[in-house]
């Protein structure tokens, strides 16, 4: 058994979302200065990193964070790749050949690669899904979609692709790092942290091969 980390590490100088508050870590207690105790008070939004969105999120009456189903942040899943896309269409999930029983789909894409960039600025350019695509997901009953970028969207059409998704309550999973994840089903676990009432929060995912 191979368990492969596909999580962002949350440290300070890490990319956000425009508008969001940059990640903090203080520490409160250190131990080299006398203290009993290494504690440390962190800052973050709630979508920092990889993490996953809850339908409130987007959806004013839709499940929060800690009424999302376990089962479904736990099971198997389809990476699928695509090298060259600027937008990830219908066509090109219908061309991938993703499973009929997929229930987990993982897009990795060229954004993986601007995580072990210098300066680790946010990229607008980044890879996202269309609004068809969206909707393609929905039909083929898939219950998770993860992206290796903060969004699953393309920039600048968060709000049509997300509602699409989360109002069919598809878990969406965001910040991946496929980097070096080839095609193929492997078995996913990516728990958020149990925020009462929350819209999203961060996860450690990791596949299992």
């Amino acid at each position: 058994m191979t368990i492969r980390d596909i999580t962002i590490p949350l440290q300070e100088g890490m990319p956000v979302w425009p508008g969001d508050p940059a990640f903090r870590r203080d520490r409160i207690m250190q131990i080299s200065r006398g203290d009993e105790a290494n504690v440390s008070h962190l800052s973050l939004a709630s979508h920092t990193g990889t993490h996953i969105d809850a339908p409130y999120h987007f959806l004013e009456y839709g499940a929060t964070l800690d009424n999302l189903a376990l089962e479904t942040l736990v099971g198997p899943a389809d990476v699928a790749y695509f090298p060259s896309q600027e937008a990830i269409d219908a066509a090109d999930l219908e061309a991938a050949r993703v499973p009929q029983d997929c229930v987990r789909l993982l897009l990795r894409t060229r954004n993986s690669r601007y995580w072990a960039q210098a300066g680790q600025e946010f990229r607008r350019d980044y890879v996202g899904i269309t609004e068809a695509a969206a909707r393609w997901i929905v039909d083929r009953g898939i219950r998770l979609v993860g992206i290796d970028y903060l969004g699953i969207h393309r920039f600048g059409n968060a709000r049509p692709v997300h509602e699409i998704l989360l109002s069919a309550r598809v878990v969406i999973l965001e910040g991946l790092n496929l980097t070096d994840i080839a095609p193929g089903r492997y078995q996913l676990a990516c728990l958020p942290l149990k925020i009462a009432g929350g819209d999203g929060a961060p996860v450690r995912a990791i596949l299992i091969e």
